[in-house]
């Protein structure tokens, strides 16, 4: 395994400040390389800094101040080059070494500033913690500690400094809740608001106006008060994070525990014990299988996600110009939303009769004018949007229409009939996309009389919010339509998975066979408790129960049924989930099972315990996982777990699916191989 690292420079320059008889010893991180390509430090990374303080030090400055490149600070550490560390030894050697480069920072009789100018992210932060006073621009992307996430702590210094400057509630929110939470990023009024910054700047003329307020600040002019942190609630709040976290992954994300008792070592241990500890932590978790099923997970997302295996050519894409939308349910008008808000092309709704359509348009409406109160739009954009989005009962609309998207109900003979009519309407080069969450694409289109130009856009739902995009090609779907379908999903943000088509496509078939494994054995006789509560060591993003009733009884039986048709053998049908999708009643209420669905249940006498539940779930996402590729449904595992990521929320530490099944064995134990190579989101 081979590793250069990207190294950042700290570059120094000595800089007049009007007011001040000494220069500013200003040192700029710089990597070469423009912001697509973050500054990171690695080993030379730190040794650079550590000699531009040196040298900075050494000319007497009125102060020193730190900053980045345009529009990044630091995103942290290299973590690229994390997968080559092979000894906890090793691994104790950066904590120390970024601990004592940053302390000099921190201890210094100089005065010493961070000038955030970008984003500032993991051990970039805790730079710019270790500086005196911090000045922040109201242009920076991204301000977090999302260590977590990838399983390690903040292990230079931030569960120490962070809680005994704005609190232990506000601190475990950014250290533990925010990256548990689709890895949340703080804004910069947020971050000044918490008093992570002394002052929050414009960013037309950021480093001046800094370069003035530090200058302020060493001449007495401007005192830098803080608000005492108050103590006493302190174990308290840990309390109470413990147990949300215990109810929430039950043990299974090593990083989260070990960041929360760094912050309690915070409250009354002294810098030096406390980033001691954090380095023994760093030094543990760095040589952990979550880990290293972390970073596996952080590349996916970072990476593979903006070069999707399998797409065509980009020149190969039409433009789109305008876009019409078959159907105005709630699907729909989510759909419809996002295409105005980042195509900004005219989007029009039909359904069948024009109160539907009324309402659809009035939905999406309602929504840009919720944005327009909330600040996340100004006045001229929402106007904008208002005007982009419009209805009609006549299918005409789409004459001119360079994409039609079909979300109309999940049946095959409804969708060829809309297509049917539509192809009679649309001009010969439109391209025609269904948001089928199962059905097959090439059967969809079989009848037409340009089946190539059809193509399979499977959104998840809520649509603004799941970053995932299935981009399922039909036998005869040509490669101007697929590549004009992975361009408009990159313009929509999404990252787009290639998918052949295959009965319920990726996320959908492994959560139909992960639930129906659960629902066999409930039918078996295992009660429901045990049933939702078997999977708890994995800390899945939501229980089985909760699961199907987010995805709603009636939509599982319906998917479920189109995988037992194709496959009788693994998809059987439990007649307990017919039922409870056929009563049309809620499965849960207030968190407990439905007593009105319970009622209607019958179970067999052969229960199985929550570990023989696990192992059965396990091994039938094994077996499927093997299957479908070998079938081709998508190019590698890789996409297998982006898509359990990006589509189900599954967490990091997992990997997705395929480590944590190479991890335990089972994918040896199932299909006779492991999923990816040993060192592969695995320890060496």
């Amino acid at each position: 395994m081979t590793y250069t690292e990207v190294v950042t420079k700290a570059l120094l320059r000595l800089v007049p400040v009007p007011g001040l008889d000494k220069p500013a010893a200003l040192i700029t991180l710089d990597n070469g390389f423009d912001h697509k390509k973050p500054n990171t430090l690695g080993a030379e990374g730190l040794a650079s800094l550590d000699a531009a303080i040196t040298e900075a030090l050494a000319a007497q400055p009125a102060f020193v101040a730190v900053t980045g490149k345009p529009y990044i600070f630091c995103v942290g550490a290299d973590v690229t080059g994390l997968p080559t560390i092979t000894s906890r030894d090793q691994a104790l050697e950066i904590g120390r070494l970024g601990h004592r480069v940053f302390a000099r920072l921190k201890d210094s009789t100089v005065p010493t500033f961070a000038f955030v100018n970008g984003a500032a992210m993991g051990g970039g932060l805790e730079l710019a913690l270790h500086c005196h006073y911090r000045t922040l621009s109201g242009g920076a992307a991204a301000l977090a500690l999302p260590e977590v996430l990838l399983g390690l702590v903040p292990g230079w210094g931030g569960t120490q400094l962070l809680p005994n400057l704005i609190g232990i509630a506000p601190a475990a929110q950014v250290i533990i809740q925010n990256p548990l939470t689709q890895n949340k990023m703080l804004k910069p009024a947020q971050a000044a608001e918490l008093g992570i910054a002394d002052v929050l700047l414009e960013p037309a003329d950021f480093l001046e106006r800094s370069l003035e307020w530090a200058a302020a600040v060493v001449r007495g002019e401007v005192t830098v008060t803080r608000p005492e942190v108050d103590k006493d609630m302190w174990d308290g709040v840990l309390f109470f994070a413990k147990k949300t976290l215990d109810d929430r992954l039950h043990g299974a994300v090593p990083s989260a525990n070990r960041a929360l008792e760094l912050l309690g070592l915070a409250r009354d241990a002294d810098f030096a014990s406390g980033t001691a500890a954090e380095e023994e932590a760093l030094a543990d978790l760095v040589m952990s299988e979550e880990l290293r099923s972390g970073l596996y997970a952080f590349d996916l997302v970072q990476r593979r996600a903006k070069r999707p295996a399998g797409a065509p050519a980009p020149g190969l894409a039409r433009d789109v110009t305008k876009v019409g939308l078959v159907g105005a349910g709630l699907m729909a008008g989510q759909i419809a939303l996002l295409f105005a808000r980042r195509l900004e092309v005219p989007v029009v709704l039909t359904d069948l009769d024009q109160t539907r359509v009324d309402k659809g348009v009035t939905y999406v409406h309602g929504e840009i004018d919720k944005m327009l109160a909330k600040g996340r739009l100004d006045p001229g954009k929402a106007a904008k949007l208002h005007g982009l989005i419009s209805g009609s009962v006549d299918k005409g609309v789409f004459a001119d229409a360079d994409l039609v998207v079909e979300a109309v109900f999940e049946d095959l003979g409804v969708k060829k009939q809309v297509w049917a009519e539509l192809e009679k309407i649309v001009k010969p080069e439109a391209v025609l996309a269904t948001n089928t969450s199962s059905l097959s694409i090439t059967e969809m289109a079989a009848d037409l009389e340009h089946p190539e130009r059809v193509v399979g856009f499977h959104f998840f739902n809520p649509v603004a919010v799941m970053p995932l995009l299935e981009i399922i090609r039909g036998e005869r779907t040509d490669d101007a339509t697929l590549a004009t379908a992975f361009a408009v999903g990159k313009e929509l943000r999404k990252s787009c998975v290639l998918v052949k088509d295959a009965p319920a496509f990726v996320v959908n078939r492994l959560l139909t066979r992960f639930l129906g494994e659960i629902f066999a054995a409930v039918d078996e006789g295992t009660p429901l408790d045990v049933a939702n509560e078997a999977l708890d060591p994995l800390g899945l993003p939501m229980r089985p129960l909760p699961l199907m009733q987010l995805v709603g009884p009636a939509v599982a039986y319906h998917v479920g049924g189109i995988l037992h048709a194709a496959f009788p053998d693994r998809f059987p049908v439990s007649d307990n989930l017919r039922k409870v999708a056929e009563s049309g009643k809620p499965f849960l209420v207030d968190d407990q099972v439905n007593p009105e669905v319970a009622g209607l249940l019958e179970f067999g006498d052969q229960p199985s315990t929550p570990e023989q539940v696990r192992q059965r779930a396990l091994e039938a996402l094994a077996q499927e996982v093997r299957l479908m590729l070998d079938e081709g449904v998508v190019a590698e595992p890789q996409d297998i777990d982006l898509c359990l990521i990006l589509g189900g929320g599954w967490p990091f530490h997992l990997g997705g699916i395929t480590p944590y099944l190479d991890r335990t064995g089972t994918s040896e134990r199932v299909t006779g191989q492991r999923f990816l190579p040993r060192g592969v989101a695995s320890l060496p």
